[in-house]
C-alpha cells in the first residue's frame, strides 16, 4: 500500500508515518519531512498527488484559525484523491458538534458553533460529495507521552511559566496518538467507508486530564489552576463503540494510558 500522509510534520501525521514504515509525507513549513505542500493551493495538491499516485491518502492537515486550510484544503485533497482513484482517510474533529446532546455516535449530524468546527464540518460535506469510498475519522484531544500541546501546557502551568488555567467544564474523550494512528492505518487498509469515531474510552475535563498528566510526570497537581470556559462546545463525548467493534486497535481511555 503506497501511503501519502498530508500534514506529516504534525503531531499526528508524524506518528502515522512512523507506524506506516513506508510512506511519503508532506509538510507546510520549510524544513519539514517529505514534500512541501500548501493544501490551500488546489493545483499544487493535484500535481503532487498525480505525481506520487498513492493508493491511500491520510489527511491530518489543518490550521485551527484558518478556514481555507481546514475546509478548502481538505476539499482540494479529496478532489485530488477522486481524480487519481486514491482512497482517502480524513481526520475530522469532535468540534463538529455543539455539545447540546453531550454524546454523539457516527449517525449524529454536525451542528458546529465555532469557526473551526464549522470548517471541519464543511470539509466533511465536501469529502462526502466528492468521494463515495472515503473514511472521515472524527477524533478528540490527542495526547502522547509528553509531547502533545496539552501535555506541554500542563507542564508550563505546573512550572509557573504559563498563565491561564485548565477548564473544569470542558469535557472530551482524549485519545493516545499511537492508538489513533494505528486505527487510521487500520481503517485505511479496510473496506470501510463513511464516518468513524476514533476517540478514547474515558470522558474527562481538561482539568481532570491535567491532574492525570501531573501525576504521571511527577508534577505538583495542586499548582494547576482550575478555570471555566463557560460557553462554546463544553461537554462533547464521541461514542466510538461502533468503530471500536471494527478495529483490532484498542482505543484506550486516558485513565489507562496516563497511569504511572
Amino acid at each position: 500500500m503506497e501511503l501519502l500522509v498530508v500534514g506529516g510534520s504534525g503531531f499526528l501525521g508524524r506518528e502515522v508515518a512512523r507506524q506506516a514504515h513506508r510512506s511519503v509525507t508532506t509538510h507546510f513549513r520549510p524544513g519539514g519531512p517529505g514534500h512541501r505542500l500548501d493544501v490551500r493551493d488546489r493545483a499544487a495538491v493535484r500535481r503532487l498527488v498525480e505525481e506520487l499516485r498513492p493508493d491511500v491518502i491520510v489527511n491530518t492537515a489543518y490550521v485551527q484559525a484558518d478556514w481555507v486550510t481546514t475546509a478548502e484544503g481538505a476539499m482540494h485533497v479529496a478532489a485530488a484523491a477522486a481524480a487519481t482513484g486514491a482512497r482517502l482517510v480524513h481526520v475530522s474533529s469532535d468540534l463538529v458538534f455543539s455539545g447540546r446532546d453531550v454524546t454523539y455516535d457516527e449517525t449524529c449530524v454536525p451542528d458546529p458553533v465555532t469557526p473551526y468546527g464549522a470548517a471541519k464540518a464543511a470539509a466533511e460535506t465536501a469529502i462526502n460529495g466528492l468521494l463515495a469510498d472515503a473514511v472521515v475519522a472524527r477524533t478528540s484531544l490527542i495526547l502522547g507521552d509528553g509531547d502533545s500541546g496539552h501535555e506541554k501546557f500542563v507542564h508550563a502551568l505546573a512550572g509557573g511559566t504559563a498563565s491561564g488555567g485548565l477548564y473544569t467544564d470542558t469535557i472530551r474523550c482524549p485519545v493516545h496518538v499511537t492508538d489513533l494512528a494505528a486505527a487510521l492505518l487500520e481503517l485505511a487498509a479496510s473496506t470501510y467507508v463513511g464516518i468513524a469515531h476514533v476517540a478514547g474510552a474515558d470522558a474527562l475535563s481538561r482539568h481532570e486530564l491535567g491532574v492525570l498528566i501531573a501525576r504521571r510526570d511527577g508534577l505538583d497537581e495542586a499548582a494547576l489552576p482550575a478555570a471555566r470556559q463557560g460557553s462554546g462546545p463544553l461537554d462533547v463525548r464521541l461514542d466510538s463503540t461502533r468503530t471500536q467493534a471494527r478495529l483490532r486497535t484498542r482505543l484506550r481511555g486516558a485513565r489507562e494510558f496516563l497511569a504511572r
